[in-house]
């Protein structure tokens, strides 16, 4: 969250109260002024308080407010506002109905449990055609729930639908917003500048809260103009920090103080040191100074909140404001041609070239940059990418063409790909995505009239290039709408995209739960209660670690994969030990034996929010999944270790995803084969065939390599029966795999035809989650899995 997302409670507050009050619409009767004064000062705060904060946060921060205010005038019922913001799905359900995967169906079984949704999984099942439509359509939120469900509350049907269309549910809570407080709640037009700016005065700076490529300071050059403050009247002072300026700024805000000036001072951030002087220097100079002495202050939001550096003095006095830019590939596409003059288009010699590569650049700067929206499947990691390498490159396009008599295709590619844009980036698989990018965006054929950017979106015609208009009319009329496709992408990108907001949305909105208490139907529930009922499951559950010195005295040959099986029950052991430890620490610190330490407290709070709690992520394997998901994975891994040190025999089909470490086994299979027919090692790879069968259907494990099963697709989609990568099919996000089978060659043997190189990681967050490549079957340019961000997935 960034520095705005503090809500702190100062003197400037206060003149927002004020100001509330008087804008109430006044009447006679006493509880109507009442209502009016509660709306006028609800709305005001809203408003001071959403001006500050960056669009992802905004819904958090309304929600939350909608809920709280519900929440007290009992308007909604606590439990069923807990089970839509925990979502505790059932695990190990199986969905009845194709429409709805296992996930959903889980949370639908656990909603049947509660009195008010009772019969639901019966109702869906006995009437799936209806549902089905109603679970398919574009927008569910604005459709009429199926049967009399249609009559239940806001709330609940928010529940239902947070079970059977989660990537809808940011658009449900606006709705439900805008239901109970109101269309003004909703409705996203800014403040202008001017309106904030009469809200300032000597003792109230303006922070801006800066994003990539949005220049607040332009509107405030615009209103000084409007009152006579400009740098040429020498009433109106700008000084950028970071480079030793500090004295310089405070000389600046001691005349402009005493003149009436204005001050801009820029990226107080990079100036961590002196923020306590400038707190100390605005505070001296918010009495008596001159009435038109004005600050304006810049820092970039801190990355995590611990990274918090703004003194809360300067925080709590000043208006906060952000100014993001416009998103989506319009937006983004208009902007980057923005950055270029018709004289621009015109400074090459070589014209034609020129303007088309120029136009290419532009789509791709767009491109790169909103991709990032997609999350980890957009890019592993996210770039800084920025105007000057889109300026710089098309300079270099310039300087290129210039001096050459052919386009020098690949030296421009090397140059964009590699070094302006490729600079940034730090992962080989972003790294390939954007080379791809670059060669099916800059070739030969862009200037035969052949190349299409986007599916209905070709490059324009080198006639069509005559003025900049043009090109800005031609993005205005050709473009298609906003969609994955633009980016190569397929449309589940998006879904999958909009599911993670809303699962961020509500695991933050209940982290600003009160912690004290939840409430039950039949009460209160404490939160010691809770967290004591799941510690107790949770002891009983966990068995005894794995004994090695006993299962070592059964082992004959410490083969790679018993080598495997021993580093997977000593990390397991640590895992379990801590988790045992520290939740025997806890029930004797809620039993009043021990004093409570931030530690516990700490376990406690993620116990209660159904979170992983952070002592044990350190000992585990990465995960995204809740606490109660995690722990039933957990039992799991544990069941099929217990099962594969029985006797040490090979699994018939081994659950890749239930080692902490996959690499070790994939590896122990390339070791196993090398000394089965003394091959070396460092000229072996991995084959690995995609079978048409499940993990069932094998009763015994192949002579050599392995039969290995968990993976899922994201991004695409295996076709079993032509034995290939084919195209997702709508809302099926990650579709299993069937079993592999996994077998070391030498790495000359490797057929590297019609493959597409198919990266696999442990998580969906993938980045630091690699594990391996394999190469899928494909019959499509393997570019368009490239940009389509293809992978295999160990877990979802």
């Amino acid at each position: 969250m960034n520095p705005g997302s503090k809500i702190l409670l100062g003197h400037f507050c206060m003149i927002v109260f004020q100001k509330a009050m008087e804008r109430a619409s006044p009447d006679e009767n006493l509880k109507v002024r009442v209502l009016n004064l509660i709306d006028s000062i609800t709305f005001s705060v809203f408003q001071y308080t959403t001006r500050g904060l960056f669009e992802c946060d905004k819904l958090t921060y309304t929600a939350q407010v909608t809920f709280q205010i519900l929440l007290m005038s009992k308007e909604i019922n606590a439990l069923e506002l807990d089970f839509l913001l925990r979502y505790p799905a059932q695990t190990r359900v199986t969905s009845p109905v194709e429409f709805l995967s296992n996930y959903s169906w889980g949370g639908i079984k656990a909603l049947s449990s509660m009195e008010e949704f009772r019969n639901l999984d019966r109702d869906i099942e006995g009437s799936a055609k209806r549902w089905k439509k109603f679970v398919e359509s574009e927008c569910p939120e604005k459709e009429k729930f199926p049967q009399e469900w249609k009559n239940k509350s806001a709330l609940q049907r928010l529940c239902i639908m947070r079970a059977i269309r989660p990537d809808r549910m940011t658009y449900a809570v606006r709705d439900f917003v805008e239901e109970k407080l109101g269309s003004k709640y909703v409705v996203g037009r800014p403040l202008d500048f001017a309106t904030s700016f009469e809200e300032s005065g000597p003792a109230t700076p303006m922070f801006f809260i800066l994003s990539p490529g949005v220049d607040p300071l332009k509107d405030v050059e615009k209103q000084g103009k409007k009152l006579g403050y400009t740098f040429n009247n020498r009433n109106f002072h700008n000084v950028s920090l970071g480079q030793g300026q500090e004295v310089v700024a405070e000389q600046a805000l001691d005349l402009a103080a005493k003149e009436g000036h204005w001050v801009i001072l820029q990226n107080i951030h990079l100036v961590a040191k002196w923020l306590s002087s400038l707190e100390k220097k605005l505070e001296q100079h918010s009495e008596s100074s001159h009435q038109d002495f004005r600050v304006f202050i810049s820092a970039e939001p801190a990355p995590s909140p611990d990274s918090h550096i703004i003194p809360q003095g300067i925080l709590e006095n000043s208006i906060k404001i952000t100014n993001e830019a416009p998103t989506g590939m319009h937006a983004n596409l208009h902007k980057a041609l923005d950055n270029f003059t018709q004289d621009t288009l015109e400074m090459c010699t070589r014209e034609n070239e020129f303007k088309s590569i120029l136009f290419v650049l532009c789509y791709f700067h767009a491109v790169v940059a909103e991709r990032r929206k997609f999350g980890p499947q957009g890019w592993n990691r996210s770039y800084p990418f920025n105007t000057g390498d889109l300026t710089i490159s098309v300079n270099v396009l310039y300087n290129y063409l210039e001096a050459s008599s052919k386009v020098p295709y690949d030296d421009l590619r090397y140059l964009f790909g590699e070094i302006m844009y490729g600079g940034h980036i730090t992962d080989d698989w972003d790294r390939r995505l954007c080379k791809t990018y670059l060669e099916e965006f800059i070739k030969p054929e862009m200037l035969e009239g052949e190349l299409f950017l986007a599916p209905g979106f070709p490059l324009p015609g080198s006639m069509d290039y005559n003025c900049l208009h043009f090109s800005i009319q031609y993005i205005d009329d050709s473009l298609p709408p906003e969609s994955p496709y633009l980016y190569g992408l397929h449309p589940n990108a998006e879904i999958g995209f909009l599911t993670q907001t809303s699962e961020k949305l509500f695991r933050i909105v209940l982290e600003m739960q009160p912690r004290d208490s939840s409430m039950g139907e039949g009460g209160v529930v404490t939160k010691e209660e809770t967290v004591k009922a799941l510690l107790d499951e949770m002891l009983e559950k966990l068995i005894d670690e794995f004994n090695i010195a006993e299962l070592m005295a059964k082992v004959e040959e410490r083969t790679p994969y018993v080598v495997v099986a021993f580093q997977e029950c000593e990390r397991m052991n640590i895992l379990t030990s801590e988790i045992k430890r520290s939740l025997k620490e806890l029930d004797l610190g809620l039993k009043g034996e021990l004093t409570m330490t931030s530690d516990m407290e700490n376990l406690q709070n993620a116990l209660f929010l159904d979170t992983v709690p952070e002592s044990w992520i350190k000992k585990a394997y990465p995960s995204t999944a809740s606490l109660g998901m995690w722990f039933a994975d957990l039992l799991t891994r544990i069941k099929e270790l217990e099962t594969w040190t029985g006797d040490f025999s090979l699994p018939s089909a081994v659950w890749l995803a239930g080692f902490f470490n996959p690499q070790s086994f994939l590896t122990a299979i390339m070791q196993s084969t090398a000394r089965k027919n003394e091959w070396p090692l460092d000229k072996m790879t991995l084959q690995c065939d995609v079978t048409k069968k499940n993990r069932e259907d094998f009763a015994s494990p192949p002579r050599e390599g392995a039969y290995v099963y968990g993976f899922f697709m994201e991004g695409a989609r295996w076709d079993a029966q032509a034995g290939i990568i084919t195209d997702a099919r709508l809302k099926e996000l990650t579709p299993a795999m069937p079993v592999i089978f996994i077998k070391a060659i030498p790495a000359d043997k490797q057929d590297t035809r019609s493959v597409y190189p198919c990266p696999v990681y442990k998580t969906r967050q993938r980045g630091p989650t690699y594990v391996w490549t394999f190469n899928l079957k494909t019959r499509e340019n393997p570019s368009k899995w490239v940009l389509a961000g293809v992978a295999l997935l160990l877990q979802i």
